[in-house]
């Protein structure tokens, strides 16, 4: 774990990893073929899942980490304590530009998120190393602009 991030129990960190995977089955990735799943842990302790909505438009499409904070800041949540995201290959990735953008608005910098590498569960049955990047969006989006710069003070014009 980033020295910089808060701790997430083992507990909450695995059923989160396990939201994800449950996430990544409704993918809707016809045109890609590239699945994600990502789950939300709420400070209640809520998990609000989401994956990747694809659209014939492409436009249209909407990512996993999205949809869940969509999901989530529809129905009045908008406090979380982290989030894992997990795809169908066999390494941690992260999440796209706009996702990460998308993160910095609703989640806290030294918030928890945890990139899922799709053999996860096998590595952890075979007693290897789980894969699992474990990051913030500090790390994931540095010099970032978020809701707090549109309150700074202006030059006048």
């Amino acid at each position: 774990m980033a020295a910089s991030t808060w701790s997430i129990s083992a507990s909450d960190k695995s059923k989160l990893i396990e939201a994800a995977f449950e996430a990544k089955e409704h993918a809707y990735a016809k045109y890609s073929k590239f699945r994600v799943g990502a789950a939300l842990l709420t400070t209640d302790g809520q998990i609000i899942k989401g994956a990747n909505i694809e659209n014939a438009s492409y436009g249209g499409t909407i990512c996993a980490e999205r949809t869940a904070l969509v999901k989530a800041v529809s129905e009045g949540i908008t406090s979380f304590t982290s989030l894992a995201v997990v795809t169908d290959v066999a390494s941690a990735l992260s999440p796209c530009g706009i996702c990460r953008q998308f993160i910095r608005e609703f989640c806290a910098q030294k918030m928890p998120i945890l990139l899922v590498p799709a053999d996860y569960a096998d590595r952890v049955a075979k007693g290897e190393e789980d894969g699992i990047l474990e990051t913030s969006i500090a790390e994931l989006l540095p010099h970032s602009f978020g809701p707090e710069d549109l309150e700074r003070p202006r030059q006048p014009s």
